[in-house]
């Protein structure tokens, strides 16, 4: 992946790589496992709790198109990040809400978009800000909306709702 990376998790990675895909600037996104403590970590293992990493998506975008800052923005607005350990009926510490910052200015930059979103959600936010290593998820998670999850009901009833948050609050930002 060139250009800058952020990287995020919140919830199952199917579901943010498909809002992401829709923001101009973005060149790729990426689904893996971060912040766990297991080498070479697969979806079986990841999906069992037992790791410790989050599904999360790595994002390749272009700074002079999108800021990391309105990236964290739409992030933090196109999932719930006040649910602890969990998106919706995915349960387990593997869909936490994270940002993984490259560095303290990255780090700030996350900190001020928590801020900026809380008076925007009724209960408080518990999205932690972690670090790890990054492991690509295997290529069938790749391009999951878009070569498979139209056909998958949990994706069907989970993503379109998604992408409405993204293109009401951020239509702006659309590729």
């Amino acid at each position: 992946m060139s250009g800058a990376i952020a990287i995020f998790a919140g919830g199952c990675f199917w579901c943010t790589e498909a809002v992401f895909r829709q923001v101009a600037g973005v060149s790729g996104v990426e689904a893996g496992y971060i912040g766990g403590h297991m080498a070479n970590p697969d979806y079986k293992s990841v999906c069992s709790g037992a790791t410790g990493h989050a599904e999360a998506i790595r994002i390749a975008y272009d700074p002079a198109v999108v800021s990391y800052a309105q990236l964290l923005d739409i992030f933090l607005a196109t999932h719930d990040p006040t649910q602890l350990n969990r998106q919706g009926n995915d349960i387990g510490t593997q869909y936490r809400s994270a940002i993984f910052p490259a560095d303290d200015a990255e780090r700030a930059e996350a900190e001020a978009a928590i801020v900026r979103a809380t008076p925007n959600w009724p209960a408080p936010i518990v999205t932690t800000i972690e670090g790890g290593d990054w492991w690509s998820a295997e290529d069938y998670h790749q391009d999951y909306w878009v070569n498979d999850g139209q056909r998958n009901p949990y994706c069907l009833a989970t993503i379109p709702p998604k992408i409405a948050k993204l293109q009401a609050k951020f239509g702006d930002k659309l590729a």
